[in-house]
């Protein structure tokens, strides 16, 4: 279960909505299969090539379901 204890280093609400964030992905990345660091690190390195102005179907791409070949499967 991910929250309970996860939460107790959290020094603001604002860091608690970053590890929130982050682990939502982590546990998205799992349920779909993919490697959890892999598809962090693709995110964090073709997210900022979108630039400030873009459509909110640019994100779609992003989504784990449609970067299966992109990033390895769990093992």
């Amino acid at each position: 279960m991910i929250g309970r204890k996860n939460w107790l280093f959290n020094q603001t609400p604002r860091g608690a909505n970053a590890s929130a964030l982050l682990y939502s992905l982590v546990q998205t990345a799992v349920a779909n299969n993919l490697e959890p660091f892999d598809y962090l690190k693709y995110l964090l390195t073709a997210l900022p090539k979108l630039g400030r102005h873009y459509k909110p179907e640019a994100l779609d791409q992003f989504l784990p379901w449609n970067l299966t070949e992109k990033i390895k499967p769990l093992k």
